[in-house]
């Protein structure tokens, strides 16, 4: 025996290292047909870990201190050795972050990962989404600009909303009267300690509830039905280590070429990514002209100011996000795959994302009664959607679901 092994079998002794080595990576089957799709996952939680990294660098050189934090973003990109990469690293990465999960979460959608037994996946997922939104939200007050400082006054302002509590409310969360020092110093904590540890135990819950029901596949076929008489193992799996985690490396790669050519040769994005706006230090006697969140933000947005009252606005922002934690149970299709669904869902679907990529757009721009109207048209199209599922997936028409996965 080596000395590896006989260090490993010292570890086993003590923790289980090999058996979860196995139960999550050598012996863990996942369904030998995942597609490209099936990438997201993976990239998801190299975003999450770029984010952390990134961030700690950034805390060396941060001062979460009204008079000070603009000028030290600065410092961070002009006099800080690499700097610059550090901080466009993390601009840059908490969009891709969205960009990613939102192709995650349309995976779940198209093959209907979230249908049983994947139910408590689909609620993890959807509490890591709303832990992001609060992360990303506060890391946004922390550059000290026009946009981060007018930014978190109107979100934070619409607690104020709220019957009863709510001015109440929204001075409990600003820690102020108006967003100050005091409301930067605790975005900043959250932003930097609470969510992300709120975030990594929700994703180590999602993993095991995963690995605990098994992969969904573009089939839609639950692979642990069909095994191997003797060894137990399904006969259209594969492990995941080194297979998947092999395919994941050619994932990896040409995600990083996009994301590095964005990176260093443009890391705003035309404003898409960081707003002129954000540059300019934080003055709380200037209003800028229009004031909208950064693009990830922007559908839900659209949704708010779509509504003529402030409560219902809010009401509505607030349902759009958590009616999609309910899908498991609106779906009540035959079948979970888009592969095997009929034209209903399929055009739905289609109308949704229509719907979804229209409200965010016009959630960039300034409101007029034409953009108001189309807000609205597509808010209903977009609620639709959900409200309608229990019927038209009950009386859509599906094919034959294949007992085993093709070859």
């Amino acid at each position: 025996m080596s000395a590896m092994q006989k260090l490993v079998g010292w570890v086993d002794d003590r923790f289980p290292l090999t058996s979860t080595w196995k139960a999550h990576l050598s012996e863990y089957y996942a369904p030998k047909n995942f597609n490209f799709w099936y990438f997201f996952g993976s990239l998801a939680l190299m975003m999450l870990v770029l984010q952390i990294v990134t961030g700690i660098f950034l805390t060396m050189n941060y001062k979460p201190d009204a008079e000070l934090a603009f000028g030290s973003v600065q410092y961070i990109m002009r006099d800080v050795s690499w700097g610059w990469l550090i901080r466009y690293m993390h601009s840059t990465g908490a969009s891709m972050f969205f960009v990613v999960v939102y192709l995650h979460m349309f995976r779940g959608l198209i093959y209907g990962s979230f249908r049983k037994p994947r139910e408590l996946v689909w609620i993890f997922g959807m509490m890591i989404y709303l832990a992001l939104m609060a992360e990303a939200f506060m890391g946004y007050l922390l550059p000290w600009g026009q946009m981060s400082f007018w930014g978190a006054q109107v979100i934070i302002s619409l607690f104020g909303a709220i019957p009863v509590i709510g001015n109440d409310l929204s001075t409990w969360i600003r820690g102020d009267f108006v967003v100050s020092d005091a409301t930067l110093n605790r975005f900043f904590a959250f932003h930097v300690i609470a969510l992300p540890l709120v975030l990594l135990g929700l994703v180590v819950a999602h993993i095991i509830a995963l690995h605990e029901v098994g992969s969904n596949n573009p089939e839609g076929i639950e692979i642990k039905k069909v095994k191997d008489p003797v060894t137990h193992i399904p006969l259209d799996g594969i492990p995941f280590h080194p297979y998947y985690t092999v395919k994941d490396i050619v994932g990896v790669v040409v995600f990083l070429m996009v994301f590095s050519a964005i990176l260093f040769f443009s890391p705003e994005m035309g404003g898409w990514f960081l707003e002129p706006n954000n540059f300019i230090p934080a003055n709380p006697l200037k209003t800028p002209p229009e004031i909208v969140p950064l693009w990830y933000f922007t559908p839900f947005y659209a949704i708010l100011r779509a509504i003529p009252s402030k409560f219902g606005g809010v009401v509505a922002m607030g349902a759009a996000v958590m009616i999609m934690a309910f899908l498991p149970w609106l779906d009540r299709a035959k079948v979970k795959s888009i592969r095997y669904r009929g034209p209903i869902f399929k055009i739905a679907l289609v109308l949704f994302v229509i719907a979804f990529i229209g409200l965010g757009y016009l959630g960039t721009k300034p409101p007029t009664p034409e953009r108001t109207l189309f807000a609205r048209m597509f808010a209903v199209v977009y609620f639709a959607f959900f409200v309608l599922m229990p019927v038209y997936t009950s009386i859509d028409k599906t094919k034959p679901v294949p007992e085993r996965i093709p070859e």
